[in-house]
């Protein structure tokens, strides 16, 4: 290796350092001629991106963005991850979920092949607790972790996985998992609640007689599933793991003991920094939670990516929302992370899906190397802003949840479910109005795609909170055309009219033919608009030629059988035309109206 001489020559040392005010003396500049006449901080206020729980993402972030100390890793706060080592050791645990048992070889293929743990849900909505046996057949159980999933039927559950155990001969102290308890989760999830005496019973064994296993889960996926925020999900979890600490040590646990019986379960999704930030910041809220207890201890995180992103039309794209989730989630410091199969908003995956959930982690661990570094994305301006931010969101919803008397509180008084479905309702106006794209559905939709069809999956448990999905609105919108089609044979149809040289109406074509395939209409361009067999048209091209053209054009459209004419471009005032498509508008509230005039039930 050539060491250079210190020549004590800087790079760029003859420049002055540039300041933050000359940056945005520069962007004022360059909004100014895009039309928008700002100055100073407006014109950086002007490019900055506005998320959920009052949070923006500004253009630039430097060392001015100060934010508290993030400590060193393994150390309190926990920011920078639980473990000194991170996950160098050998990457996350790779967990995989089952809800049925479509053979007897499924558990074994996933773990020859890559996962590290089993993720079993059991009793309602997924493999019978009779089954767990049969399920765990040729497992190695002082090799593999089991994590449970049981509901009601948990304890029942936790003493047969406890038998088996015993049955193959597993030392206690060799055991590993969770025994998946979570009755405050459970009632998120059904509205049902019960009883914490048998939890406690649980998770006073596993204390003095399994060190390595845990009896709580505190998941927050029921949150996120409602349509719940990051902040939203930090706060109702802290809020839950508090109510466990108070139920724990109540029942004799000592505040050390009950905070090791926790394994907090989050969603990640595929936005990347968001997920980072969030598990960040939820160790960091939680040591604060724990040290205010007198004793401080780092939380276990097994991150799940998130069931709300997943798309049922196009649902090859999800291996793609699933790998930058997957990413996060290491990045984010989750000890655990389980990849839900591309398929799995159709039903039972397949083991081709099955097979590429696992190897996303694999990729990213063995090829990536991704676990080889220690909180990768500390340092970042950005990051550590965001982390501090959506911490003091979090914790503000968390307080907020305990002035209503805390979790179980506010459940059943409904003020959570409340705050949940007004979050939801805003985004989905985003949704609908494509802020919040969604490949494959909203954006990019293909009308001739062959729909993928799986083995239905158990019956998830329902009846308390709702479980929403970003598709849901465009998926209604897609599954009236397919019965239209299925009935008649054909799809609706839109003549698209392109006005004017191409260079005037590809965009806008382009635009529309996007949009209208969005609700499952079907664009036709070529011919007229007699021969097209649509009874909808939609005018396409430059705001000058609509100008010249767009009366005309209106008038000999409806002379000849035209119901309604749309306009793509800004509402303006051209004779003639019934409505407008622009970006930004509301796209489902004009296709779903669309499909009325049409008669597509």
């Amino acid at each position: 290796m050539t060491v250079l001489p210190d020549d004590g020559l800087s790079l760029a040392a003859e420049f002055p350092d540039a300041t933050h005010e000359q940056w945005q003396h520069l962007v004022a500049g360059v909004l100014r001629k895009a039309g928008k006449d700002v100055s100073g901080s407006a014109a950086e206020e002007a490019l900055s991106t506005a998320l959920e729980d009052g949070l923006r993402t500004r253009p630039l972030y430097s060392a001015r963005d100060t934010a508290p100390d993030a400590g060193l890793p393994g150390f309190a706060p926990f920011v920078r991850g639980s473990r000194a080592e991170g996950n160098t050791a050998g990457g996350w645990d790779v967990r995989q979920r089952h809800t049925a048992l479509t053979d007897d070889g499924v558990v074994l293929a996933d773990l020859e092949n890559g996962v590290t743990s089993l993720w079993l849900v059991l009793g309602e909505g997924g493999i019978p607790v009779t089954s767990m046996s049969r399920a765990l057949d040729g497992v190695y159980l002082d090799l593999a972790p089991i994590v449970l999933d049981a509901g009601t039927e948990t304890e029942p559950a936790a003493r047969e996985l406890l038998r088996l155990y015993e049955e193959r001969g597993v030392a206690k102290e060799a055991a590993r998992g969770n025994l998946g308890a979570d009755p405050l989760g459970h009632e998120a999830r059904t509205g049902k609640s019960s009883e914490f005496a048998p939890v406690a019973a649980l998770a006073r064994l596993c204390a003095e007689e399994y060190p390595g296993l845990r009896a709580l889960t505190v998941d927050a996926l029921p949150y996120h599933e409602a349509g719940g925020s990051a902040a939203q999900e930090l706060g109702a979890s802290l809020a839950t793991g508090v109510a466990y600490l108070r139920d724990l040590t109540e029942s004799g646990l000592t505040v050390e003991q009950a905070a090791a019986q926790l394994e907090f379960r989050y969603a990640a999704t595929a936005d990347q920094f968001l997920t980072i930030a969030k598990l960040r910041a939820a160790r960091r809220l939680w040591a604060r939670v724990t040290e205010v207890c007198g004793a401080p201890s780092a939380q276990v995180q097994h991150a799940v990516t998130s069931p709300v992103m997943m798309s049922r039309r196009d649902p090859w794209v999800n291996m793609l929302r699933t790998t930058v989730a997957t990413l996060a989630a290491g990045v984010g410091g989750a000890e655990s992370v389980t990849v839900l199969p591309f398929d799995h908003a159709l039903g039972l995956p397949d083991a081709f899906a099955r097979r590429i959930a696992r190897n996303t982690s694999t990729i990213l661990i063995e090829e990536s190397h991704l676990a080889r570094v220690i909180d990768p994305a500390g340092g970042s301006w950005y990051v550590e802003r965001l982390t501090d931010e959506l911490a003091e969101a979090g914790w503000e919803f968390f307080q907020r949840i305990e002035r209503a008397g805390g979790q179980a509180a506010a459940l059943r008084s409904g003020q959570l479910g409340q705050d949940l479905a007004a979050t939801w309702e805003t985004r989905t106006g985003k949704l609908a109005k494509r802020r919040e794209p969604v490949t494959g559905v909203s954006e990019f939709p293909n009308l001739a795609e062959k729909l993928v069809e799986r083995e239905p999956a158990p019956e998830p448990r329902t009846g308390g909170l709702p479980r929403v999905r970003r598709d849901e609105a465009y998926e209604a919108l897609r599954a009236r055309s397919d019965a239209h089609l299925a009935a008649t044979g054909a799809r609706p149809r839109i003549f698209l009219a392109a006005l004017g040289p191409a260079a005037a109406h590809t965009a806008r074509l382009t635009f529309a033919s996007n949009l209208f395939q969005a609700g499952g209409i079907e664009p036709v361009t070529e011919g007229t608009f007699e021969e097209s067999g649509a009874t909808e048209v939609c005018l396409c091209s430059s705001d000058a030629v609509y100008e010249e053209q767009a009366e005309a054009v209106t008038g000999q459209l409806k002379g000849a059988g035209a119901s309604h004419v749309f306009l793509a471009g800004r509402p303006g005032n051209h004779p003639g035309v019934d409505s407008y498509v622009f970006a930004g508008c509301d796209a489902v509230a004009v296709l779903s109206a669309a499909l009325d005039r049409m008669g597509v039930s």
